[in-house]
C-alpha cells in the first residue's frame, strides 16, 4: 500500500467558489484513472504552469507531491502534475460528470448558476486563452481591432452545451470550429468582455492564473472606453489591491 497523503476528501461534496474553480480546471486539464489491479482510484491534474497546480493543491489542502514530466503535446515543455489517490474524491467527481478517458465525450456538468463564473474561470485557466489583435495605423498609431476568448475541448458537445448555459447569463454563443485534435469555441469582443466580468467578478486574491487576467487588463488599458464600473472594480482589486464594495 502506498503512502497516504493528507487531503480534504470532502472538497467536492459541496459547491463553493473554490470547489467550482477546481472542478472547472479538472474538466479542462484533469483526468480520472480507475486501476482495479492496484485497487486504486486516481485523479491527475497537469499544467505547464506550476503556480496553477500549486493553487489547486492549496485549495484541496493537499500534501501530495507535485512531480515533473515532459509534455507530449506542447513542444516537450516541462509539465507539472498533481496525482491524488482517493476513492472518495474519485467517486465525488464521477457523480459530478467526470470519468476516465473523458476528453472526447464529456458533457458540460450541471453547475449552480451562483458558481458558474467560478467553474468557467477554472476551465478557462486550464484550457482557454485570450488575445487581442492590434495593428499600426497611420503615423504608427496603435489600433486595437478586437479581443477574443477561446475555449478548447476534445468534446464538441461540451462546448455546445456550454454555449447554451452561457446564453442564460447573457453571453451569446461562441462559434465552434474543428481542428485536428479538438474543437474551439471563439467569442467576439462584446462577449469576451461579458465573459471577463462573469469569470472575475467577486473573486479572491490568488484565485486564478494572473497571466491571462493581465492580457485582459492590457486590452482595457488600450481601450478605456470598454471599462465600466464592474470592470474597474475587478481591475482595482487584482492590479491595484483596492478592495471593492459590490
Amino acid at each position: 500500500m502506498g503512502i497516504k497523503y493528507k487531503i480534504n476528501e470532502s472538497f467536492f461534496e459541496k459547491w463553493s467558489p473554490n470547489m467550482a474553480y477546481v472542478l472547472g480546471y479538472i474538466y479542462a486539464d484533469g483526468s480520472l484513472d480507475d486501476s482495479p489491479y492496484m485497487r486504486g482510484k486516481y485523479i491527475q491534474i497537469a499544467s505547464i504552469d506550476k503556480d496553477s497546480i500549486e493553487r489547486i493543491k492549496n485549495f484541496l489542502n493537499s500534501e501530495h507531491k507535485i512531480t515533473e514530466k515532459k509534455s507530449n503535446f506542447i513542444g516537450s515543455k516541462i509539465c507539472f502534475v498533481l496525482r491524488i489517490g482517493s476513492h472518495k474524491i474519485y467517486n465525488d467527481l464521477f457523480k459530478l460528470g467526470l470519468y476516465p478517458n473523458k476528453s472526447l465525450t464529456v458533457n458540460f456538468p450541471k453547475v449552480p448558476q451562483k458558481y458558474l463564473g467560478h467553474f468557467i474561470r477554472g476551465y478557462f485557466d486550464g484550457d482557454g486563452c485570450v488575445h487581442f489583435a492590434r495593428i499600426k495605423g497611420k503615423r504608427d498609431k496603435l489600433i486595437i481591432k478586437r479581443v477574443r476568448v477561446i475555449f478548447t475541448s476534445g468534446s464538441k458537445i461540451f462546448l455546445e452545451n456550454m454555449n447554451e448555459v452561457l446564453k442564460i447569463v447573457g453571453v451569446e454563443e461562441g462559434k465552434i470550429y474543428s481542428s485536428k485534435r479538438s474543437y474551439q469555441a471563439i467569442y467576439n469582443t462584446k462577449n469576451s468582455i461579458r465573459l471577463f466580468k462573469l469569470m472575475y467578478k467577486k473573486t479572491g486574491v490568488n484565485s486564478f492564473f494572473m497571466r491571462k487576467f493581465r492580457i485582459f487588463n492590457n486590452y482595457f488599458e488600450l481601450q478605456p472606453k470598454a471599462v465600466d464600473n464592474t470592470i474597474r472594480k475587478i481591475i482595482d482589486l487584482h492590479i491595484n489591491g483596492v478592495v471593492a464594495k459590490w
